[in-house]
């Protein structure tokens, strides 16, 4: 698989690259990446690079922010997991009973 990241170094301060993937889903994990960035530089106007070497940012700043992400991704595990129980309990209430005899919430009987 070809990339979408062009295929040489520009004059603007970007790179390109051509990126030959063999999985898609690394891909995926790549464009995920790159639209990270760039949300990151609209948000913030500087790279992570421009950030760290222009010492935007010192080693406790960085840590402090990982601290906070991993935070927030255990929230998101917790939320994911309270809907994954209430999708399982929602369809465990419209199946039917081993036996057949009579259904709950569907009208296979």
């Amino acid at each position: 698989m070809f990339s979408k990241y062009g295929d040489a170094n520009s004059t603007d301060g970007q790179s390109t690259k051509t990126i030959h993937f063999r999985d898609p889903v690394v891909e995926r994990v790549v464009d995920s990446f790159v639209g990270r960035s760039d949300v990151g530089y609209v948000k913030y106007g500087r790279t992570l690079h421009q950030e760290r070497t222009e010492k935007r940012k010192d080693l406790l700043g960085y840590l402090n922010d990982i601290q906070e992400e991993l935070m927030d991704a255990v929230l998101y595990i917790q939320a994911a997991r309270e809907e994954m129980q209430d999708s399982m309990d929602e369809m465990s209430k419209r199946s039917c009973d081993p036996m057949g005899t009579r259904c709950k919430g569907c009208n296979c009987a």
